[in-house]
């Protein structure tokens, strides 16, 4: 676990610092265009590079490109150099073409992910993708560079190249705040203003990946553009990623039921004249702060785990992956068992504190809090089940996964449109992140029983079983402390950014200080571990 835990700190202090900042990022452009028609506007534009991204790199990076640059590492000649600059120029030709394509087709994009957008945000929504496609082909250029350094173990550039990237769009927000009149107003918003923020939003994606490509070269390597595809191997990766493929789609299909549900439900308050609910902005703002302990800790852990695992599994030693997936699971479990507990307490307060201001009211404020209160049930399942994924890829079983997901895609499909149909507008959103939480729940259990199966000899399920049992058994009197905090100061001061802050203070700090002395004494080892780490970073 040692050596997962030093990798994993290294990352986690990045991703920290750009978790952060990212926060930051949200908080600013919140206040300056709102969680109203603007916002959705903003939030369709902003993610659909993503899924694009996804479908045609992101899955495949993650379950295929990782192993098998380790592949090439191990058995090529020259190290895999050569394989490493073919993936390079493939993925560069490939995702400048899509950037081409995504940019004519955005009026159709933007139509896929909507349902009864006002016409002046579906305007402002396809002028915004114009101008924030391109930044897909930076995005493949990043995304190899940064598989490259983690084949080589080298977790920081990957880390912390995204804290510049956040800190050029709070800077292209802060500029919106002081030079255009519009704030949220979609009808009042103009070109220029509109040219601010879709490029703003591109050159972060600029700055970010020429930080990937300067460390990457640092790492030692050197790009050649190779067109000699023979020995790329799109064959094998063809064969590996056609399941990966299908395992992205049905992910986007799921966020697309998703979009169109979150934005039905403004459509549907507005013709049932409920006012302003929360809509796709209120439930993308709730999902990135939901993730924030998912992205510090286990992403970290995952990064360092895949390509250990894939060599463990090319060195025909499987007790070795279950090792180190259960060392992962405990390490991750006692961060996130506890911020699982305190984000369904204390929900609401940090999203008053976050995006309280500007353009965004209290009300709406705590709307987004709310939904993010409902996705604290998901942070466990989830996580876990993206740990457990990991020990497919490093096995080269793409398929057993993407099985997986088209069960998550069926629950998810199923019971947000039950609670579209049968919830008031005011509630839909907070359903969809409940028909999450209910999709990886399910499908955590059911990647559980087949990865065991996988490995042969079990994942250390009782192990893992008891560790979490006693993390529960210390963050439930946290928990408690951050409810008293709550209801204490929303007695005395109501509910303002504030108020917030002090209940975050006195709930959330006072409770996890609690948890880490509870855990301490009952001799959680994950949490001895990281506080000697982070006492010994200190002594030096």
């Amino acid at each position: 676990m040692s050596r997962v835990l030093r990798a994993s700190a290294i990352m986690a202090a990045g991703t920290m610092v750009s978790r952060l900042t990212g926060f930051a990022r949200t908080a600013v452009l919140a206040s300056a265009i709102g969680v109203a028609a603007l916002g959705d506007a903003y939030n369709v534009a902003y993610t659909i590079p993503f899924i694009l991204f996804d479908l045609l790199i992101g899955g495949v990076l993650s379950s295929v490109i990782v192993p098998m640059i380790v592949k090439a590492q191990k058995h090529d000649p020259d190290g895999g150099r050569a394989y490493e600059q073919r993936l390079m120029t493939v993925a560069t030709l490939v995702l400048v073409a899509i950037a081409v394509a995504g940019v004519l087709c955005a009026p159709l994009l933007v139509s896929l992910l909507t349902t009864d957008l006002p016409p002046r945000g579906y305007d402002a929504a396809v002028t915004l993708a114009r101008y924030i496609l391109p930044q897909i082909a930076f995005f493949g250029v990043g995304a190899i560079a940064g598989a490259i350094l983690n084949t080589r173990d080298r977790f920081a550039a990957p880390m912390w190249a995204p804290v510049l990237n956040n800190v050029v769009v709070i800077g292209v927000a802060l500029l919106y705040l002081v030079a255009s009149g519009a704030g949220g107003n979609v009808d009042a918003v103009t070109p220029g203003d509109l040219a601010l923020l879709g490029l703003g939003t591109t050159a972060g994606i600029v700055v970010q990946s020429i930080v990937l490509v300067i460390a990457v070269h640092r790492a030692g390597f050197r790009f050649v553009p190779r067109l000699d595809l023979r020995n790329a191997r799109l064959g094998e990766m063809g064969r590996a990623g056609v399941w990966t493929l299908a395992f992205v789609v049905i992910n986007q299909i799921s966020f697309i039921i998703i979009t169109n549900l979150a934005t039905g439900a403004t459509g549907k308050a507005a013709d049932e004249g409920a006012g302003q609910v929360a809509g796709i902005a209120s439930y993308s703002y709730a999902f990135q702060l939901f993730q924030l302990p998912y992205g510090i800790i286990a992403v970290s852990v995952i990064t360092a785990m895949l390509p250990r695992m894939s060599r463990h599994v090319h060195d025909g030693r499987p007790e070795a992956v279950a090792e180190e997936f259960a060392s992962g699971v405990r390490l991750v479990s006692s961060v996130i068992v506890p911020a699982g507990l305190l984000l369904m307490v204390l929900g609401p307060a940090v999203t008053v504190l976050i995006f309280g201001h500007g353009s965004t009211s209290v009300a709406q404020a705590v709307d987004i809090g709310n939904v993010l209160q409902v996705f604290g049930l998901a942070l466990v399942p989830f996580s876990v089940y993206q740990l457990l994924l990991r020990v497919f890829y490093a096995f080269g079983d793409t398929r057993t996964p993407t099985l997986i997901a088209l069960g998550n895609l069926v629950i998810s499909a199923t019971v947000s449109f039950v609670l579209y149909l049968t919830l008031p507008p005011d509630l839909i959103v907070m359903g969809l992140a409940l028909a999450f939480t209910a999709a990886y729940t399910c499908g955590g259990v059911v990647a559980w029983i087949l990865a065991a199966r996988k490995v042969g000899g079990g994942l250390g399920g009782r192990a893992v079983g008891a560790a979490l049992a006693r993390m529960y058994v210390a963050a439930v009197p946290a928990a408690a402390v951050a409810l008293i905090a709550l209801w204490g100061t929303t007695e005395l001061a109501g509910v303002t950014p504030l108020s917030s802050a002090i209940m975050l203070v006195a709930g959330g700090a006072a409770g996890g200080l609690l948890y880490l002395l509870i855990s301490h004494r009952m001799r959680i080892a994950e949490i001895s571990s990281i506080i000697g780490l982070v006492a010994g970073r200190v002594g030096r």
